[in-house]
């Protein structure tokens, strides 16, 4: 008898998981769950630069108009037709900067990108009043790219 209880007994004690095998599981979630969102904040970084380029491009498109309706582009930059692309850009996670030309004849915008391997650090996106969009990488920051002259440099 004293051999079947020894047996029960050791069967028992081996019946749940080790303290050293639930932190191998938990460590092995761990490293997987990171692996995990550092692709998923890639992904969602490429969505926003998608954004804000689609808001930049209907900038474009905003300045034909606000030029048919007005024959200027006084006052373009302040105006919704810019304003409310930017509020977008904003919340995409770029930073919206507009110039218009002293004489009103032309402008620029442009808006920081967030960094993705395809967007590195400092990498911007500029349009203008020519139709020209463009993202360059690390040449300069907004105010570079549009100066007072209101068309985009690379």
């Amino acid at each position: 008898m004293q051999t079947s209880r020894y047996n029960h007994k050791k069967n028992k004690s081996l019946a749940g998981f080790t303290i050293i095998e639930l932190l191998v599981v938990v460590s092995i979630i761990a490293v997987l769950a990171s692996i995990v969102l550092v692709n998923v904040t890639g992904y969602i970084n490429k969505g926003k630069n998608a954004a804000i380029r689609g808001n930049l491009a209907t900038v474009v498109t905003n300045g034909s108009i606000f030029y048919d309706n007005n024959g200027t582009f006084d006052n373009f930059c302040a105006n919704a037709y810019f304003t409310s692309p930017s509020a977008a850009i904003t919340s995409a996670g770029g930073t919206a900067a507009c110039v218009e030309k002293g004489d009103n004849t032309a402008w620029c915008a442009c808006s920081t990108m967030k960094v993705t391997v395809e967007e590195p650090l400092n990498s911007t996106f500029c349009v203008d009043s020519t139709g020209y969009k463009k993202v360059t990488q690390n040449i300069g920051l907004c105010p570079t790219r549009c100066p007072a002259a209101g068309a985009c440099v690379d």
